[in-house]
């Protein structure tokens, strides 16, 4: 049986950086292929060739058992070849249906005027198909993360593809969207389609792939039966080396003084009389359901979204705070969970990105960059967080998502905040990568910052946190020790809905 895909000896290289070095993939059609490896692997770069975003440098790729060399992404949409990036593509001041079709969008009055009603009825019922409600009338900017991801893959659908390659698309998405693209994933297999799908989820593995290819440092490693193959298996060849465990949290620890009180919050329809107090030295976790309320408080209390009622305490006096440099000069760090829109300025370089939220202290006479200063600080914390990049002169948009991350937490570091906000902290990062994250928020809480970490991964909330805040529907129903929670008891708490709780 011809591969529908086959590819040997494929290297890719970048101004510093060895992306690709021989690497082999093979992918059968009906196939679900999971393509794993850490952050920098070179996972991502190989989808892209495939995809026709990058020209290799070297190697053979055959598709249907012909030579292909694909010189951009519409020329292998032509062949049936569609990707589901990790970084969403849309045009948020577009409707879901103008997304979906854009350069393709039927057309009336001989060519000249846009069919909307055909337009329309195209994507209803591609989104149909997939069991997804969203209008296709809706302007995409309007829509929560998680739908945005649901119209990305409606999109990729919308071209019939033959081959599918999906980066990280459960990242936003809730069990119960998870679970409605499994369906869609075997719907498409069952059609012969041959889907390639690229996570950090071990999990979903054992639910979707069939096989597992797995990249480290540019290089291919094996490729095994991911049913046959044991995760712990397919841990140690993405990771060549054995991962130190973080130490589990001591619930008897002493608490320090009080780092931040927030009292009977109030801000918007998500943020309903929260009331909640850290720690310094403490992890403390926030639990919940997508929708839940948890990023809504984060922004509040930083001062990103208007705050109706309540107050917020910093170091036991009351802060006044209207907007987010008031709530830094109060020495606290807000990390996104969308760390390219909101944490990181992705065309600047990396010492740019560590000094920003500090800028003044880098200037002389208020006005001239101390150039040196900068440079030093910023290899300063590269050297501290082991960030991965050729030099503090590389672009952020160029580092894989785990040094990306790692940069935003050295802004805030810093910064020399006292209260870190971490909000989805390991989010489309490899295990690899999240380890070192766990050992620096617990080297953090060890020095005496008081850490808030939201997370919707309950073995990650459980494995960190000091004390759980639960909330569900913009409320916290419930508070939970390290030693006393477990994912059942979260769970019960994340569902707790304001009417059931009154009956």
């Amino acid at each position: 049986m011809i591969p529908l895909i086959s590819v040997t000896k494929l290297s890719k290289s970048f101004p510093g950086v060895r992306a690709l070095h021989e690497v082999q993939f093979e992918l059968m059609a009906g196939e679900v292929h999971a393509l794993m490896g850490e952050n920098g692997a070179g996972k991502s770069t190989l989808m892209k060739i495939l995809a026709g975003v990058y020209t290799r440098d070297s190697g053979d790729m055959l598709y249907d058992g012909e030579p292909v060399h694909f010189q951009s992404p519409r020329e292998a949409q032509a062949r049936g070849i569609g990707i589901i990036h990790q970084e969403l593509q849309l045009m948020n001041h577009l409707t879901v249906a103008q997304n979906m079709f854009i350069g393709r969008e039927p057309r009336k009055g001989f060519g000249v005027f846009l069919d909307e009603e055909r337009l329309n009825a195209q994507a209803r019922e591609i989104l149909a198909r997939m069991h997804v409600k969203i209008d296709p009338r809706a302007v995409v900017g309007s829509l929560t993360v998680a739908k945005q991801q649901m119209v990305e893959i409606a999109k990729a659908l919308s071209f019939d593809s033959r081959v599918l390659i999906m980066d990280e698309p459960t990242s936003a998405l809730n069990d119960a969207e998870i679970a409605e693209l499994f369906r869609i994933i075997r719907q498409l297999k069952s059609r012969g389609v041959g889907v390639i799908y690229i996570s950090h989820k071990m999990d979903e593995l054992k639910q979707i792939a069939d096989r597992v290819t797995v990249m480290r440092d540019g290089e291919y490693v094996a490729t095994v039966s991911a049913q046959e193959t044991s995760v712990e298996t397919i841990i140690g060849m993405m990771v060549g080396r054995t991962l130190t465990d973080v130490a589990p949290p001591d619930s008897a620890a002493s608490k320090g003084e009080v780092a931040l009180e927030v009292k009977r919050l109030n801000a918007g329809p998500l943020v309903k009389d929260v009331s909640f107090t850290l720690h310094k030295g403490e992890i403390l976790g926030f639990a919940g359901l997508m929708g839940a309320g948890r990023t809504e408080v984060a922004r509040a209390v930083f001062g990103a979204d208007p705050v109706e009622s309540g107050e917020i305490v910093v170091k036991g006096a009351k802060a006044t705070i209207k907007r987010p440099s008031d709530v830094v000069r109060h020495g606290i760090g807000y990390l996104s969970e969308d760390r390219k829109r909101f944490g990181l300025a992705t065309a600047m370089d990396v010492e740019a990105n560590i000094v920003m939220s500090n800028l003044r202290r880098f200037l002389a006479f208020n006005f001239f960059l101390r150039r040196a200063q900068i440079r030093k600080t910023a290899s300063h914390f590269i050297r501290l967080l082991a960030i991965r990049t050729p030099s503090a002169a590389q672009e952020v948009r160029l580092l894989s998502g785990g040094n990306q991350q790692k940069v935003v937490i050295a802004k805030w570091l810093e910064r020399d905040c006292d209260v870190l906000f971490f909000d989805e902290p390991t989010r489309g990062i490899d295990v690899g990568a999240k380890t070192e994250i766990y050992k620096l928020l617990r080297a953090l809480a060890a020095q005496g910052k008081a850490i808030v970490m939201i997370s919707s991964e309950l073995p990650e909330i459980l494995r960190m946190s000091d004390r759980i805040v639960v909330m569900c529907e913009g409320r916290i129903t419930g508070e939970l020790l390290a030693n006393e929670a477990t994912q059942e008891r979260i769970m019960q708490l994340a569902t707790q809905r304001e009417t059931l709780k009154a009956a």
